[in-house]
């Protein structure tokens, strides 16, 4: 097969996906890497030819390489994962809408461009967790006790620190208590695998990255995302609350730390997707009626 990678300058030495590339060139594959960032490409050429059998994204958010994704997934052409599905999670407001409207155990999300605005949030739901909307590993997520700490940390931000990339969206979501302990699933073309880590907002925990088990309920979760969204290869961040499970962050092609031999059934699970051909997400993004408007605020 002949396969194209889209790798952003942030993964220029990453082995997740340079360890892939590198299997399935081992594996007698042709794989082409363009470099996004850092490279002139011949879009329409590259694109029109036609002469991938798949598109592989690892890109940072908001990132151009998912604009070239789009752009061969627009001619026809398969992309891994589904190039709808990337949108859905790529943006966690929209994402936060698309999985409390189908019922997956997300906290309530508020998004503003400007950090100051979430003062407004009753101080009952406090403390706050507030994060680029476009974020990225853990960039920029902070804890916020009360208003007046919100109002602090907005004023002495460096400029461009208050909003999202771009002077984009910031969102909020009241803190899940937790052990301070994340918990990341993998789903690999269908098959999930359980990472514990320490949680970036409790960087002096000491937690042992390792892989546990997965309970049922968890399982459910995580598989029950692979569905809504689309995806086939994905990460999970779960957070084990007073109340349950609580889903707090997607990622399309992530780290896949800790799952047993990675690069491996990574690249054959990229190999199936690009054999089995474009796939049809649940969630049409295109159709505005996808996401109720009630979604958007409120309890569960």
């Amino acid at each position: 097969m002949r396969l194209c990678f889209l790798v952003e300058e942030q993964y220029r030495y990453d082995g997740m996906p340079l360890d892939v590339i590198r299997q399935l060139g081992a594996w007698g594959h042709q794989v082409d890497v363009l470099w996004p960032g850092r490279s002139l490409i011949p879009i329409s050429e590259a694109i029109q030819a036609g002469s991938h059998d798949a598109w592989v994204l690892k890109t940072v958010s908001g990132g151009p390489g998912l604009s070239l994704l789009e752009a061969a997934a627009c001619v026809g052409l398969t992309t891994v994962n589904d190039v709808r599905a990337i949108r859905g999670v790529r943006d966690k407001a929209l994402a936060a809408v698309i999985a409390r409207s189908s019922g997956l155990p997300v906290p309530v999300t508020y998004a503003a461009a400007r950090a100051e605005e979430f003062a407004q949030i009753p101080e009952a739901q406090y403390p706050l967790v507030v994060k680029p909307a476009d974020g990225s590993s853990g960039r920029a997520v902070r804890l916020v006790e009360s208003p007046e700490q919100l109002l602090d940390q907005a004023l002495s931000a460096e400029p461009g620190e208050g909003g999202g990339a771009a002077g984009g969206l910031l969102i909020a979501q009241p803190y899940v208590p937790n052990s301070g302990t994340d918990l990341k699933v993998y789903c690999v073309a269908g098959e999930l695998y359980a990472t514990e880590r320490c949680s970036p907002l409790h960087p002096g925990r000491a937690v042992r990255e390792r892989q546990v088990p997965l309970t049922p309920e968890v399982a459910r979760i995580a598989a029950e995302i692979g569905a809504v969204f689309g995806l086939d290869l994905y990460g999970v961040d779960v957070l084990l609350g007073p109340d349950g499970p609580v889903v707090v962050d997607i990622n399309d092609f992530p780290s896949f730390r800790q799952v047993p031999d990675a690069v491996a059934r990574v690249s054959a699970a990229v190999l199936h997707l690009a054999r089995k051909g474009p796939r049809q997400p649940v969630v049409d993004l295109a159709s505005p009626a996808t996401v109720p408007l009630a979604a958007i605020g409120g309890d569960r």
